[in-house]
């Protein structure tokens, strides 16, 4: 009877351990993947917003140009050389170049 009252007890301890470790690797989960990705998305969401026309652009599709007109969900681009006028989303828009930018990137080359 003593043998199984102390399995019993031991069980109790295993169980709070497994459910410590399992908090444990949630929280190390969230701050090495989770938190990360929710500022790079409140980030990316403050430069679309932040859009304004005359700003240069490169869409996700590796699109070029220069803003011309914005909607709700949409952005106008002049695209060189032919100074062609596309339409795409915001939503596609992943980063704002600026004339410094260029000038580093020239530099560079």
């Amino acid at each position: 009877m003593q043998s199984f009252l102390a399995i019993q007890a031991s069980g109790g301890m295993g169980l709070l351990a497994g459910a410590v470790l399992f908090i444990f690797l949630f929280g190390i989960l969230y701050l090495v993947m989770i938190l990360p990705q929710q500022r790079r998305q409140k980030k990316w969401h403050a430069m679309l917003d932040a859009l304004k026309t005359g700003d240069k652009i490169v869409t996700s599709g590796g699109l070029r140009g220069t803003i011309v007109a914005l909607k709700d969900d949409s952005v106008y681009l002049r695209v060189p050389p032919d100074n062609l006028r596309v339409e795409v989303t915001k939503a596609s828009v992943t980063q704002v170049t600026t004339g410094e930018e260029e000038v580093k990137t020239k530099a560079a080359s």
